[in-house]
């Protein structure tokens, strides 16, 4: 389901000062592959550590769907701080692929993402979200996002490889989860 981000900049502001001393980093449950399926697909996991009683406190019921976590007002603090969350990222952040493999992006995390092609590194869909990760002006690409974009927890989308050369991937909800992928013959 697609859910609309929005955080009055009020709201953020006290979010932001209540502070909280638990983060942690979400550690990977199953094996990272770097290839499957025989090598025809590059495997790109999305991940997050959102707790789910201050996000959909926040966001709305269902913004988190995952066990335990980082809370909201953390999760603010540290981007306002570092312009990213650690447990907040694609993995690998680089990967080597060849022309005609398919890019698996699979969501393990708790919160919907998107795995968008972008021309430049840029913000996303979410301004306040843009304005703490230092990207306050989105990739066009990003604003052309609609809800069948979302990559909810659980699902995965592909991309083609169609050429050689350097490809960019971010989320268009967190732009700080980021991929380059450089392809060849």
């Amino acid at each position: 389901m697609f859910r609309p981000f929005f955080l009055p900049s009020l709201a953020l502001a006290a979010l932001l000062s209540a502070g909280c001393d638990d983060a942690g980093r979400t550690t990977a449950t199953e094996p990272q592959l770097e290839t499957i399926r025989g090598g025809e697909q590059r495997l790109i996991t999305m991940t997050d550590a959102c707790d789910p009683q201050t996000f959909d406190a926040v966001l709305g019921v269902g913004a988190c769907t995952r066990n335990g976590g980082v809370q909201f007002a953390k999760f603010l603090q540290l981007l306002g701080k570092h312009q990213k969350v650690g447990a907040w990222h694609f993995a690998p952040t680089k990967v080597k692929a060849k022309v005609g493999q398919e890019l698996l992006a699979v969501n393990r995390g708790g919160e919907d993402h998107t795995f968008t092609e972008v021309e430049a590194f840029g913000g996303g869909i979410v301004p306040d979200l843009n304005v703490l990760a230092g990207v306050p002006d989105p990739a066009p690409e990003c604003l052309a996002v609609t809800p069948a974009d979302m990559v909810p927890p659980g699902g995965s989308t592909t991309d083609d490889v169609e050429e050689e050369g350097t490809e960019l991937y971010q989320c268009c909800i967190h732009p700080w989860m980021r991929t380059v992928v450089t392809a060849r013959e």
